[in-house]
């Protein structure tokens, strides 16, 4: 069995790096950036991940306390870097630091949606154990 886990790591590492090389390549050589290509290699490296981790893809399986905290703790910890990167991908692509300057409107969105759905989350599932 451990051998099949870690075939299945394995395949999934070089799905991932044939999946990114070409992007790169492809962006190196032709000046194409393919946004199918960093969604697909972003699929395959969590995948992996998952795989190296837990031993399954889907992160699943039985866990005890410890996953438990460790998942908690990494999914909040994720979560503000995902909000500040996606601030500064907005602030960096734009090329300005005025909001009223900025132009890629669905971004903006998002960055902001990204500072209350942490709290509006925390609030809907407090009150499922306070009722």
């Amino acid at each position: 069995m451990s051998r099949t886990r870690n075939m299945i790591a394995v395949i999934a590492f070089l799905a991932f790096a044939v999946i990114a090389g070409f992007t790169i390549y492809k962006y190196v050589r032709y000046g194409i950036v393919e946004g199918g290509g960093i969604f697909a290699s972003s699929l395959a490296v969590s995948y992996f991940l998952n795989w190296v981790k837990w031993g399954d893809h889907e992160g699943g399986g039985e866990k005890d306390e410890l996953d438990r905290h460790i998942e908690t703790q990494s999914a909040k910890i994720g979560y503000f870097l995902l909000m500040i990167l996606a601030a500064l991908i907005l602030f960096i692509s734009e090329g300005v630091t005025n909001l009223n300057d900025i132009q890629n409107y669905p971004l903006l969105l998002v960055v902001s949606l990204s500072f209350v759905i942490l709290p509006i989350t925390e609030l809907i599932y407090s009150r499922k154990f306070k009722s």
